[in-house]
């Protein structure tokens, strides 16, 4: 049969497989009355325009959120409501930014480094080769280092900010990407074997393994507890650093990939699509707030502020957590 005849008989196959693709179900969210509120009734303080897909967040005295596509990082003035630069880092910044020792942290997966950016000049000052874990990640700042995953059979790197290089790798379980700093311990969520591991930061050495939920991507520390993401049924496990147990499981319906978990102003906050903001009350240990509709991606709070990476849209969110808190239920 001529090649071309068997190409025009294929492309009708083709195309009836792609059609019959299943598609991921939509999130649930939770389904108790009163909560869920349309993510349209919420009036941000202000909306920044970054053009291709604002990601990843960090906080100091500016705003700091990564653009994979376009290969910067952006730079929002908390004061003027503007977009102040944007810096160009390398090559696809992702997983994760954190801040310290006078710089912000931007792992770079196409590069295969991690870029050290000046927080006053806003201009990269040295380019550490280095792995990645993986794009969907986290890095984190404490005990005078910089915590890295730079492979998915869990090498852990601690990075010296005074020589830019590696000064220690710890062996955590493999398939563990994000890292938190917080409680006087570095924690690492597996997730691959559903754990959060522990580490001394005094000694390197894992201290604690800890049962978690299913497939904990991101973590945040708050509260005097360590919460994790769990992707699998997109719950939040909440971690009494005190006994190193699981003493909450809070449901936020939101499974599947992506998402962000961070803490502030009192509350626990979780971002999906579908569901760009869940409100969790750490006290009460439930979801008391889910706006549902397009945006989010990544949040983060700080400067009085919960901020919202909206990555389809192109923009960012300013909230301020009172009007959050505010806005009810039709």
């Amino acid at each position: 049969m001529p090649s071309m005849v068997r190409l025009l008989l294929l492309i009708p196959i083709l195309l009836s497989s792609l059609s019959q693709t299943p598609k991921r179900p939509p999130r649930p969210g939770v389904k108790t009355p009163g909560v869920r509120v349309p993510i349209t009734a919420l009036k941000p303080e202000a909306v920044f325009e970054v053009p291709g897909a604002p990601d990843w967040i960090a906080i100091d005295e500016s705003v700091w959120v990564s653009n994979e596509p376009k290969h910067t990082v952006a730079r929002l003035d908390p004061k003027s409501n503007k977009v102040l630069a944007i810096i160009p880092v390398g090559k696809e910044p992702c997983s994760g930014l954190t801040t310290g020792f006078g710089s912000l942290w931007v792992p770079l997966c196409g590069d295969h480094a991690l870029a050290r950016v000046d927080l006053k000049e806003g201009k990269v000052t040295a380019t550490i080769p280095i792995g990645i874990g993986d794009s969907e990640g986290g890095l984190a700042e404490g005990a005078g280092s910089i915590w890295l995953v730079t492979d998915k059979k869990g090498t852990l790197a601690r990075i010296d900010p005074a020589t830019n290089k590696v000064v220690a790798e710890i062996q955590v379980p493999a398939g563990s990407f994000a890292v938190a700093f917080g409680e006087g311990a570095v924690w690492v969520t597996g997730t691959e074997t559903h754990v959060l591991t522990r580490i001394n930061p005094d000694t390197n050495l894992v201290v604690e393994t800890i049962q978690v939920g299913k497939a904990p991507r991101f973590l945040t520390i708050g509260g005097g507890f360590i919460w994790t993401l769990n992707q699998t049924n997109g719950d939040v496990s909440k971690v009494d650093p005190k006994t190193n147990k699981v003493v909450a499981t809070i449901e936020v319906g939101v499974p599947g990939s992506g998402g962000e978990i961070a803490f502030g102003e009192g509350s626990v906050w979780v971002t999906s699509f579908e569901f760009p903001i869940s409100r969790i009350d750490p006290g009460l240990e439930k979801v008391v707030q889910q706006f549902a509709g397009e945006g989010g991606d990544a949040i983060r709070v700080g400067l009085g502020s919960v901020w919202l990476s909206n990555i389809r849209a192109g923009t960012v969110w300013r909230l301020d957590p009172r009007r959050i808190v505010a806005t009810v239920a039709p």
